[in-house]
């Protein structure tokens, strides 16, 4: 054999293990992101010091405290190196002073938690002298308050809305997923104010596989009307909780979460656990491995970013 001939073999050869091993790669899965982890939805509440009326309302599982030793177990293992604290819907009266013991918390780094979104009557007279006394806190970056149906035409409500922005603070939308399209109307009201999203809009993983009933409907249009305007992002958490407890998995939660992921794309969406409301189906870990599975064919770019990058960027953190 020439040698010339003997190259080209050989050549020839190679070309097919490398075409081989091409597709042998291309067919393996992407890797999971096991990266740094930002929770951007942590409750603590302690039952000794606040009223939580809600709670009256909940299963038994809820209705007892939680510290930031139990969300230090919670999060074992999971690399979680921050969390942003959200309000737990206390009595009015006690708003202030949640919002100072979660300061302190943030200031004592004795917990994972590293700025607040503290609550707040929006829509009162009471609201701006309020959180004027925390728009210059390095720990507060925003408010949640239930969006109220008519919101987007509450004169009051959008006053106080607009002064968020004014102070760079966020504003979490929290309702129920019929309300999500009239709330379009508020995020266009108010463009120089950044929104969150709870809880992907609280859908019902019942919703699927059936035909699309009316209510998914709604719900679909309504984070459709919310994504297409660019100062809204969407928390992804809150899906598995209106599953079966302990029958939720990655497929359970994957129409609603990829529905969510599609319409708001890589840079607008934020990793959540509602802890320890989150425990009424799913444990943390539970809900961080279903969520991985979810988003394993994205890629382990778009896990860093639903993971950690775009809530270090959101709150500064």
């Amino acid at each position: 054999m020439s040698i010339c001939r003997r190259a080209f073999l050989q050549g020839a050869a190679a070309a097919v293990v490398a075409a081989i091993d091409t597709r042998v790669r291309s067919a393996e899965p992407p890797p999971d992101h096991t990266g740094p982890v930002i929770d951007t939805h942590q409750h603590v509440w302690d039952l000794k010091r606040f009223r939580l009326p809600w709670l009256d309302r909940a299963g038994e599982r809820l209705r007892r405290s939680y510290g930031v030793e139990e969300y230090a177990k919670a999060i074992g293992g999971l690399k979680v190196t921050r969390a942003v604290y959200v309000e737990v819907a206390v009595v009015p009266e006690q708003r202030a002073a949640e919002a100072d013991y979660v300061i302190e918390l943030c200031r004592s780094k004795a917990a994972p938690t590293a700025v607040a979104v503290i609550g707040g009557g929006v829509g009162t007279d009471d609201f701006g002298p309020y959180i004027r006394g925390f728009k210059d806190s390095p720990y507060v970056k925003g408010v949640r308050h239930g969006y109220p149906r008519g919101g987007f035409e509450n004169a009051p409500f959008i006053r106080d809305v607009r002064l968020l922005g004014d102070f760079g603070m966020s504003f979490d939308l929290l309702m129920g997923s019929d309300l999500l399209a009239e709330a379009a109307g508020l995020v266009r009201a108010c463009p120089a104010t950044r929104f969150v999203l709870d809880h992907c809009g609280n859908p019902d993983v019942n919703w699927w596989p059936k035909e699309p009933s009316a209510a998914r409907k709604a719900w679909e249009e309504g984070i459709a009307r919310l994504a297409a305007n660019p100062n809204v992002i969407c928390k992804i958490s809150g899906v598995a909780e209106s599953g079966e407890d302990g029958k939720v998995t990655a497929d359970t939660v994957a129409p609603a979460v990829n529905y969510c992921l599609d319409r708001f794309g890589e840079d607008r969406v934020i990793f959540a656990s509602n802890w320890p409301v989150c425990l009424k189906t799913v444990s943390f870990k539970a809900w961080v491995e279903m969520l991985r599975e979810v988003v394993k064919p994205r890629g382990e770019a778009f896990g860093r970013r639903l993971f950690h990058d775009n809530a270090a960027k959101f709150f500064g953190i």
